[in-house]
């Protein structure tokens, strides 16, 4: 197997010798990389004592490897006293690091290349070649992403520094969000923004609003965009990201329609209808033209079966990038089971475990059962939720679209009946323009309501102005 043993006590050695030379590096390897386990446990500890800004030396590492089975047969502490004093020069060690990467990335080439080889070689039932071709590229995608084929198992303290950094990241913005932001103020408050590696799922009753919601979500992330240097070091979207949205129910140009009916402040109807004054027009293509540069890719596909949509959204990801995926709906989608149950099960464990492998958000809509219309109030539980209850089980978070104008314009009593059509206008008055977000389930905060705004005639969501804030600091948008 391709290794440099040299390289690898080189690099050790700077890091023992100089501190801050770990900070030239850190971005390019990690413990996984080195070829021999000892290294790569100093690797692990000395990168932990430094992150704690504790000196990473021989002296102070000998009380953690005294007892390493390893190290002793290296020859004990002294070992890492050798590898200090053979520390030649600190300003190679970015080559050295380089190397060590590029020399792990061909080992696990080798590897996985073996095991795709005698996969095919076995002709099994239960093994497709196109299951097999999905897997193989699986793992390549995390060796080209991650450096690293298989995860497996990973040490506490590396699990402990990842928390940290996610702490930091929202504790350097002002004790904001760790996730990205949706532009609904209220609706960040609770879910505290879009985290990595979550399941969101968006359901609501036809005509709640639920693809409105999720597209004003995704204009509003793929708007914010803003590529830069984040807190940990690596290149990324610092606000809003790149978004990803598999429409499988609408055409590309039928969501980019609404997409644009809300930018320009257009009826989506006199759009489709072609009903709009000369200056209408206008603001419509103006708002096309800055809309033109906007991250957002659109797959239209229909019935895309869950492996194909996993397959794609990695390809988008190592070719643009991806920071946020929405799918609508989850219904549409295809799986291999033959029970509808079973299939629905496999589609939402496929979509969570694509929202953990490409370390993003996942927002995918559902749709909802008829018995939410046969009760007196008509919001929505997690019980409603469609055909299987593991939809709710993978979901990291549960939101309903509630309109409860919807209900109540359909509850118009007779014009003869003053009395009723009275409170019946007072009602519409106090529904009118405002929707309800539910969160019936949130692994990693509470459950509770938002209220936002919504303008039907450009099917746009916003943040709704509590009377306290009208009378000092006026609208916030």
């Amino acid at each position: 197997m391709p290794h440099s043993i040299e390289a690898e006590q080189q690099l050790l050695g700077a890091i023992l010798t100089n501190n801050d030379v770990y900070d030239r590096i850190a971005a390019i390897i990690g413990p996984q990389h080195f070829y021999d386990p000892v290294h790569a446990r100093i690797f692990e500890i000395a990168a932990a004592r430094i992150a704690k800004n504790a000196l990473a030396s021989p002296v102070t590492l000998k009380a953690f490897l005294e007892q390493d089975e390893g190290l002793k047969e290296l020859g004990g502490p002294a070992y890492l006293a050798r590898l200090a004093g053979a520390a030649i020069s600190s300003f190679a060690v970015r080559d050295y690091a380089q190397m060590i990467y590029d020399l792990a990335i061909r080992r696990e080439l080798i590897a996985l290349g073996q095991e795709i080889s005698s996969k095919a070689g076995k002709v099994d039932v239960s093994s497709e070649p196109k299951e097999q071709i999905v897997e193989a590229e699986q793992r390549l995608y995390k060796l080209g992403e991650q450096g690293q084929s298989e995860s497996g198992f990973q040490s506490f303290l590396r699990a402990v520094t990842d928390a940290v950094n996610v702490a930091n990241a929202a504790y350097q913005r002002g004790g904001g969000m760790a996730g990205i932001s949706t532009g609904l103020v209220d609706l960040d408050k609770k879910l505290g923004g879009l985290h990595p590696s979550d399941l969101l799922i968006l359901a609501g009753r036809p005509s709640m609003g639920k693809t409105s919601l999720a597209t004003n979500i995704a204009f509003n992330v793929a708007k914010a965009y803003r590529r830069g240097v984040k807190h940990d070091g690596t290149e990324g979207a610092v606000d809003g990201g790149v978004v990803g949205f598999f429409s499988l129910e609408m055409s590309a140009e039928q969501l980019a329609g609404r997409i644009l009916a809300e930018a320009a402040e257009i009826s989506s109807h006199k759009i489709r209808q072609g009903d709009m004054t000369e200056g209408e027009f206008r603001q419509f293509v103006e708002a096309a033209k800055t809309l033109e540069s906007c991250p957002l890719f659109i797959d239209d596909t229909p019935a895309l079966p869950i492996s194909q949509l996993a397959a794609r959204a990695r390809r988008l990801k190592r070719t643009h990038g991806l920071d946020l995926l929405i799918i609508d709906y989850l219904q549409l989608c295809r799986g291999t089971a033959d029970n509808r149950v079973n299939e629905i099960a496999e589609i939402s464990m496929g979509m969570k475990a694509i929202a953990k492998e490409l370390n993003i958000p996942v927002i995918a809509l559902s749709q909802l059962s008829r018995q939410v219309e046969s009760r007196d109030d008509k919001r929505p539980q997690l019980s409603d939720l469609r055909e299987s209850g593991s939809i709710e089980q993978d979901a990291d978070c549960v939101l309903f679209v509630y309109r409860g104008e919807y209900y109540k314009e359909r509850e118009k009593p007779d014009e003869a009946d003053l009395t009723a059509m009275e409170k019946w206008m007072t009602d519409m008055e106090r529904l009118h323009g405002k929707a309800e977000v539910i969160i019936g389930k949130q692994r990693h905060g509470p459950i509770g309501t938002v209220e936002l705004s919504f303008e039907a005639q450009f099917t746009r969501f916003g943040n709704l102005v509590k009377p306290w804030q009208q009378q000092d600091s006026g609208p916030e948008f």
